[in-house]
């Protein structure tokens, strides 16, 4: 037995079904290890950026260890952006990188590069085989410290010593780490009461430590009667059933969500990583309550920190918190919620005197349509700002994307991980046009693989939000600008039954149409690029660069360009 072969055993041993990757020299001992297995499927992938996404996204939805390979040199470098992703999602994933032979490192060989440099940024443990002796204590510590850590494990692997020989003797032994539950200091939940039963007005930032913590934070939400903001990455698991949600804050959050925040005297952070430091209101008294001691503080002074799970923590202050008797508050900013939701579903409508399509519309439909336990993925961008506002959770629908590194190119291959879980489970990737075609070599992977997704583009030939945020900045430029093919044109190259809608009035059918095919399919949507995607709130910095961008925009000739936009968006 060489060291491939137990590598695979191992996996086999730990329940891994699948790797994804794209094969190379260097990974061949691996690759007939696998092959001669017949137990772990190798999904060949066109890109290893694709291969990371996709582990990382099985990783998020299946809650168990998932596994990307890359062979030497650039195969290595391509697995970096997605590897990143899931070491910001904080989800448990193997990479394998397989690196150039052993006797020739040091010398400039053919595609050689430093994987434990290039990959220290992004994992929790990085190591290096070079000698079957090291089996098995280095890949199983790998293992233990990506499901432990919910994080990046890297191993390199030389393509020659995946082929040394190892002792049939050695047993392959694997028993999956269970993650202990962290409790909070007693004192540190006594002083966190004190600081809520004296304040008037309490308001919640949910983030995704609320997973599994929804009855908690309503039961601790109706004690005091606080709104409850959620970040995005909250939005699945805190926003459904929920009559205390205010709505998102942040860049593409509501106004509503905003205003709770500002004019509460004690904000608790509840499992979030919210990282934009001016939407912090200044002047409050902050709690905030983290699993991670090194979140404590890192974007915000708090007042008090409390390293624990959440449910633990929340737990354990209920008892000690007075109930409170004004819901004025509370009142307020629902009133104040239900105005700006008001004016977010307004812009949802179909106008029946246009065949213009708005994104609003397009992912109020989408949701509308959906199975009740679908997964949507999101590029990153305008199809996260309009996911986020307009997809409706409940439960048992999944949101997943790049919220924490922001990486383009992410919605489909990250669909891709997602469905490998569930062949049978509807997976939605909501692309857009600069995001897609980054990547869009893997619409050759459906196929083959039998992935059954529904790909929708939002073809509005532009960078969206970049053009927004040039905008704000004061900027007029057409580098923001994409020409682009027909993307339903490619998806009918690669097999894939495909579409494009123009026209409003023919959008419910054609996503039904969509959602309803046997088999993968992809509707590209001809979407207003002048729609703009405001902030919840406008600092007079971005004041001043609208401003300048208008001058400049008429000064520079382009003036018609600046009445459209104001049509589209201040006349609707």
């Amino acid at each position: 037995m060489n060291i491939s072969e137990y590598i695979v055993k191992l996996l086999n041993t730990a329940g891994v079904q699948r790797i994804w990757g794209v094969t190379g020299d260097s990974l061949n001992g691996l690759a007939d290890s696998i092959n001669s297995d017949g137990n772990i499927q190798w999904i060949g992938v066109r890109h290893e950026e694709v291969a990371a996404f996709a582990a990382g996204a099985e990783a998020e939805i299946s809650e168990n260890l998932a596994v990307c390979a890359g062979s030497c040199g650039p195969g290595n470098m391509h697995l970096i952006n997605g590897l990143y992703n899931c070491y910001r999602n904080q989800v448990p994933v193997l990479a394998i990188a397989s690196d150039i032979p052993s006797t020739e490192i040091g010398t400039n060989y053919f595609q050689e590069t430093d994987p434990k440099k290039i990959f220290a940024d992004c994992s929790v443990y990085c190591e290096k085989i070079t000698s079957p002796e090291q089996m098995p204590q280095v890949f199983e510590t790998a293992m233990r410290q990506a499901i432990l850590n919910s994080s990046v494990s890297v191993v390199i692997l030389p393509g020659d010593v995946a082929l040394k020989k190892i002792s049939k003797r050695l047993p392959v032994k694997w028993q999956t780490p269970l993650i202990p539950q962290l409790k909070p200091a007693p004192d540190a939940i006594s002083l966190a009461a004190d600081y809520i039963n004296k304040a008037k007005r309490v308001t919640f930032l949910c983030g995704a430590g609320c997973k599994s913590a929804h009855k908690e934070v309503l039961q601790l939400a109706d004690l005091l009667h606080a709104p409850i903001v959620h970040a995005l990455r909250a939005k699945e698991y805190i926003e459904y059933d929920n009559p205390h949600s205010v709505g998102m804050t942040g860049l593409i959050g509501f106004e509503s969500g905003y205003h709770a925040m500002e004019n509460a005297d004690t904000i608790v952070l509840i499992g979030t990583g919210f990282p934009y430091r001016h939407f912090y209101p200044e002047g409050k008294s902050i709690i905030q309550i983290d699993h991670s001691a090194a979140a404590i503080g890192r974007h915000v002074q708090v007042d008090v920190g409390i390293v624990s799970d959440t449910i633990q923590a929340l737990n354990d202050l209920f008892p000690l918190l007075q109930q409170k008797s004004d819901d004025r508050f509370l009142k307020s900013c629902l009133k104040h919620y239900k105005s700006s939701r008001s004016q977010l579903d307004a812009l949802a409508e179909i106008n029946p005197k246009s065949k213009k399509i708005h994104p609003q519309a397009l992912v109020k439909i989408i949701s509308d349509l959906a199975d009740e336990d679908t997964i949507f993925s999101c590029d990153v961008g305008t199809p996260t700002l309009w996911s986020a506002r307009y997809l409706e959770m409940n439960g048992k629908r999944r949101l997943i994307g790049s919220f924490n590194h922001g990486s383009m190119a992410n919605a489909m291959a990250m669909a891709l991980g997602a469905q490998s879980t569930n062949k049978k489970r509807q997976v939605i990737a909501f692309c857009g046009d600069g995001g897609f075609s980054m990547l869009m070599g893997d619409l050759l992977t459906l196929k083959p693989y039998d992935f059954d997704l529904k790909i929708v583009i939002l073809n509005n030939q532009s960078l969206g939000f970049v053009d927004m945020e040039m905008k704000a900045a004061g900027f007029v430029s057409d580098s923001t600008k994409l020409v682009n093919p027909s993307f339903a044109d490619i998806g009918r190259a690669c097999g894939i039954e495909s579409d494009i809608v123009i026209d409003s009035g023919e959008l419910k059918d054609k996503i039904s149409s969509l959602l309803n095919h046997d088999g993968p399919a992809l509707l590209e949507v001809m979407s207003d690029k002048l729609e703009l995607s405001m902030p919840p709130t406008i600092n007079a910095k971005e004041i001043k660069g609208f401003s300048m961008y208008a001058l400049k925009a008429i000064y520079n000739g382009r003036g018609n360009e600046l009445i459209e936009i104001a049509k589209v968006n201040l006349l609707r």
